[in-house]
């Protein structure tokens, strides 16, 4: 969560246009998970005639959960950005009994409900003619590709590496934007490079594969809630390298969302332990 969490000081920072971002992220994450993969004699073939169009499908996914992401913290703030992203686990556990043979749990609801309240402390009020707006507009449309992400990829992480899930959704990602190559001007590239590895090394191939070997051990809608801490993480980054100081609603909805994750985990220790 911490490393994931990287992505929205340095999604702010980052003065390219959103698609540039996210192919630059995704090329240097699928080098850095190739080499991996290579070195640790993985099984990098899957089952195109199962899982291909999975991988397809989430690579897509993922390409658009980060460019909106993206787009919603450059025209909002890290907070808000982060912050309307974080509206994924109530959606999350809403849909995954359609996907899986699981029943909703009144726990996970209420816990949802919780973060959705946290959010909403942390938002700003809405008036559809300002950026800070549709940046939160942005964040949701983000957080729906993000929760139909991961529930693909939580149908195939019991038999397929998580680091060679990410390699493909990678793939994926930087094929269907390559045309931002051409429609967007790539103005401060040089200056931006340094920040573009972070974000690819750190926050993408780290964290995300963390993040997908996480599911292994927990259902999704346990991951999904208990990282409610990354607008946290992504807050404290903000205030530290960018001097973005949330209000004291933020402090309030960031205190709601962290006690959220705290009975969570603890909850499911405690299933554990039985």
């Amino acid at each position: 969560m911490l490393c994931i969490s990287t992505s929205g000081a340095l999604g702010r920072f980052i003065s390219l246009p959103p698609p540039l971002t996210i192919w630059s992220r995704s090329v240097v994450a699928f080098m850095l998970l190739l080499a991996y993969a290579v070195w640790k004699k993985k099984r990098i073939q899957i089952n195109l005639e199962k899982e291909g169009g999975a991988a397809l499908l989430s690579g897509i996914l993922m390409a658009g959960h980060w460019i909106t992401y993206f787009f919603a913290l450059q025209w909002s703030s890290v907070a808000i950005g982060m912050l309307s992203l974080f509206t994924y686990p109530m959606i999350t556990v809403l849909l995954e009994p359609f996907f899986f043979d699981t029943r909703y749990q009144k726990r996970h609801l209420i816990l949802g409900f919780m973060i959705l309240t946290g959010v909403y402390l942390l938002s700003p009020n809405f008036e559809l003619d300002n950026s800070l707006t549709q940046g939160v507009l942005m964040g949701l449309l983000s957080s729906i590709c993000y929760s139909l992400r991961n529930i693909l990829m939580k149908q195939k992480i019991a038999t397929v590496d998580g680091s060679v899930l990410m390699l493909y959704q990678m793939g994926v990602t930087v094929i269907i934007l390559i045309p931002s190559l051409y429609f967007f001007e790539p103005n401060s590239y040089q200056k931006n490079l340094p920040y573009i590895l972070i974000l690819g090394i750190l926050t993408t191939a780290v964290g995300h594969t963390l993040f997908l070997n996480s599911f292994k051990k927990f259902s999704i809608g346990t991951v999904s809630i208990m990282s409610g801490i990354q607008p946290i993480y992504g807050i404290l980054l903000g205030i530290l390298f960018l001097s973005e100081i949330p209000s004291y609603r933020s402090i309030l909805g960031g205190i709601l969302i962290i006690l959220t994750v705290l009975i969570e985990q603890k909850s499911n220790q405690t299933t554990a332990d039985k």
